[in-house]
């Protein structure tokens, strides 16, 4: 499996690779630029045909792929004979003008952008069912004991919260979706308790683990028993669905999270005393904890099925458009985070990261729920997409932001930047993007140490 996992995640990464130079190709072509090569792949060619004075190619390396334009290395070559400009051919990559380099330097980044849009507006045209909890929550700090923003602002564990900066949170997913992508960042917080509503004004804290934001709560779903494994620890002792927990293992058991107070520090092992109510009547059981449990008491709590809306053709295309645009944002926000503090090595994917966690969804078509797997795929591979995106954009050199920005100075001062300057840039890029994959890489293999 994970071989599969493997050879799924290098595929799902190719196709957002592959979209990224089609990009490139097709606006080359159009913008007049010669391409002299077009691979699928990396590494020596596998399998090559050259068709139109393109040279088309399949790499022996199955990952990402690349498009090569005529004169593209001209400035090395002016650099490395000491001479002063670049004197291209027609067709060459710096013989088109600046606006032209610009746009084909866009076209890659831009193109992700656009499979994101379509692989999103097609999701919410199918549509899905998932799974969430209600809006009502319980304080971190009544289970851990650590104070939070959601305590220190006067959150009680029972609020519900109906709406954040004014959209409406029906469910513990829109609020996690709604905090997660606005650390550091003053949030208005409507609360209904006891019949009464409420504003709080909350600042997320940032996860330094993740780079998301938090506020220190968990969902509250009540204690009662909505589903039983047949074989679980559960069932075993007796209990049925709709039994309500009042007590578990000694300790009161207002709503299902308490658990992870009960044993933050200890494995739910052995026997398990608990006292439930049954049609107005209280018991008390034993849970008896085998190895072959693996901690799971076999015990499902309520949760709620929700089911996306019927856009319709157009109004999935504005809905993703919509998503590919908010999650561009958080990405562009990230960014900005990860300074502040991130712990960079857990909280920043390299490739190979990548690469397993697109198998791992890929895999899971493999082994049941073979259309929500698909879909997850895809969604991620979406994500990815506009990550590749946004890291381009950045004003770097070596990336094509940085090139994009060059071409416009060279387009406001009427001439292209000395060789000697642009290879000073060049060369001050890749020391930067090197340190920030091998970081990466360091932090790739420390997640597979901790998993």
């Amino acid at each position: 499996m994970l071989i599969l996992k493997i050879l799924l995640g290098v595929f799902g990464l190719g196709i957002v690779v592959f979209v990224h130079e089609l990009g490139h190709f097709l606006a080359a072509r159009i913008c007049g630029i010669k391409v002299t090569a077009f691979s699928l792949g990396w590494g020596p060619a596998a399998i090559h045909k050259e068709i139109n004075g393109v040279d088309y190619r399949i790499g022996f390396f199955p990952v990402g792929g690349y498009c090569t334009m005529a004169g593209e290395s001209d400035f090395r070559k002016v650099y490395e004979n000491r001479k002063n400009g670049v004197e291209p051919e027609k067709g060459d990559f710096y013989g088109a003008s600046p606006v032209r380099r610009m746009i084909t330097s866009f076209a890659g980044p831009f193109f992700n952008l656009i499979f994101s849009v379509i692989v999103f507006s097609v999701v919410m045209g199918a549509g899905y069912e998932f799974t969430t909890l209600p809006n009502r929550i319980a304080l971190a700090k009544d289970v851990t004991g650590k104070s939070y923003p959601s305590d220190r602002a006067g959150l009680v564990s029972g609020d519900f919260i109906t709406a954040i900066n004014g959209e409406k949170t029906e469910n513990y997913h829109d609020i996690q979706k709604l905090i997660a992508v606005n650390a550091k960042k003053t949030l208005d917080f409507t609360i209904l308790r006891d019949g009464k509503e409420l504003n709080f004004s909350i600042e997320p804290e940032l996860e330094k683990e993740t780079g998301a934001g938090k506020i220190g709560v968990y969902f509250w779903s009540d204690p009662v028993i909505y589903e039983l494994k047949p074989d679980g620890a559960a069932a075993r002792a007796g209990l049925l669905s709709g039994d309500k927990i009042i007590k578990w293992d000694g300790e009161d058991f207002p709503y299902s999270a308490a658990l992870y107070k009960i044993y933050k520090d200890k494995e739910m092992t052995g026997v398990i005393p608990v006292v439930y109510e049954r049609a107005g009547e209280i018991f008390d059981a034993e849970i008896k904890m085998s190895p072959q449990d693996g901690g799971d008491a076999g015990i499902v709590w309520p949760y709620i099925k929700s089911k996306t809306p019927d856009y319709g053709f157009f109004g999935s295309i504005g809905q993703g458009s919509i998503l590919a645009w908010e999650t561009f944002s958080a990405s562009v926000r990230g960014l900005s985070l990860l300074f502040s503090g991130v712990d960079l090595t857990k909280a920043v994917s390299g490739p190979v990261r990548i690469t397993y966690m697109a198998g791992e969804i890929a895999a899971e078509g493999f082994s049941g729920a073979k259309i929500s797997a698909l879909r997850n795929f895809f969604e991620f591979l979406a994500l990815i997409s506009i990550a590749l995106a946004v890291m381009n954009l950045l004003p770097l050199p070596i990336l094509d932001g940085g090139a994009i920005v060059m071409f416009l100075v060279e387009l406001i001062r009427g001439k292209p930047a000395p060789p000697r300057f642009f290879f000073a840039l060049q060369t001050a890029g890749v020391v930067l993007i090197a340190g920030l994959m091998a970081l990466a890489l360091y932090g790739d293999v420390m997640f597979f140490i901790r998993k």
